[in-house]
């Protein structure tokens, strides 16, 4: 009885430690923000694309690859993704805004890219009446999911102040992919 107790901890550890240990390899992305205001995607484009930058990563923000005012679900078009590929660019990571409560747990779907894409938001990265944001971070590499992850920032006052709590939290989170 020990013996099986014994053997069934160390299975689980060693499948855990596994699990931890799978990294991404994230060395280029498409950034795409998901936001109905043109100006909350812009921000959120722009501030992780500055982050993954900064932390060696080749990325592009989508609006660098759309024209104004085109819809994001363009992006999974043949001819933008041969466009992309040729930037040298194979990963896509999404980053959308789940809330503004600190509850969410991940989602439990695994679409493909496509209808990733499609994913709609009605909140917008700052409303007056709210101190948390959650985000979710999609990341898709030849139009597979391949992780996601939630962000959670608290104490906000502004559209700043979410911005710059996201990459706070993000460069917390960044090890762990």
């Amino acid at each position: 009885m020990k013996y099986s107790v014994l053997l069934a901890f160390v299975l689980f550890l060693g499948t855990s430690f596994a699990q931890k240990g799978k990294s991404i390899n994230l060395t280029n992305a498409l950034v795409v923000g998901q936001c109905d205001k043109e100006n909350d995607r812009y921000s959120l484009e722009v501030a992780l694309t500055e982050f993954l930058t900064e932390q060696g990563v080749k990325a592009v923000p989508s609006l660098n690859v759309l024209k104004q005012g085109a819809d994001i679900e363009a992006l999974a078009s043949d001819s933008l993704m041969k466009v992309v590929k040729a930037k040298g660019i194979d990963t896509y990571v999404l980053c959308n805004i789940r809330g503004y409560d600190r509850r969410f747990k991940e989602t439990e779907k695994h679409d493909d890219f496509k209808t990733a894409l499609g994913y709609g938001t009605l909140f917008a990265l700052y409303r007056a009446e709210v101190v948390s944001v959650t985000f979710e971070i999609f990341v898709y590499r030849d139009g597979q999911l391949v992780m996601t992850d939630l962000i959670k920032c608290g104490n906000v006052s502004s559209s700043e102040t979410v911005i710059k709590r996201l990459k706070k939290k993000l460069k917390r989170k960044f090890k762990k992919w």
